[in-house]
């Protein structure tokens, strides 16, 4: 669904249009999912409200429901100029990290590891 479809090969084309051309549901789906990856990397604030309308009656519905619930969030996001991305990857980073050490994980050792992997 998330896949550029400009770098499939032959065979995963004719087998993603066998697929679509018998379960129309997914097609739509899948143009909700590029037009909602299209609003988040142009900031278009003003499609949120109409994307959520439409795709709350569609195969992503439960995913619709969850924009809604943190609409604030989303909000947000599409209207700020900064991300927490770096701080959420070097969480992502330490958390494999903290558990392979589980018992051990002293701060000093925490800190050697994490300066150690860079």
């Amino acid at each position: 669904m998330t896949t550029a479809r400009d770098n499939l090969g032959k065979a995963e084309t004719v087998t993603i249009a066998a697929i679509e051309a018998h379960v129309p549901t997914l097609v739509e789906a899948r143009v909700l999912v590029e037009s909602f990856q299209a609003m988040v990397r142009k900031k278009l604030i003003a499609n949120l409200d109409p994307w959520i309308a439409t795709a709350s009656v569609s195969l992503i519905a439960s995913f619709a429901s969850g924009i809604t619930r943190d609409k604030a969030a989303v909000r947000a996001a599409l209207t700020e100029p900064w991300s927490n991305g770096q701080t959420e990857g070097q969480i992502t980073k330490l958390k494999p990290v903290k558990r392979q050490m589980y018992g051990r994980a002293t701060i000093d050792l925490l800190q050697a590891r994490l300066l150690g992997a860079n």
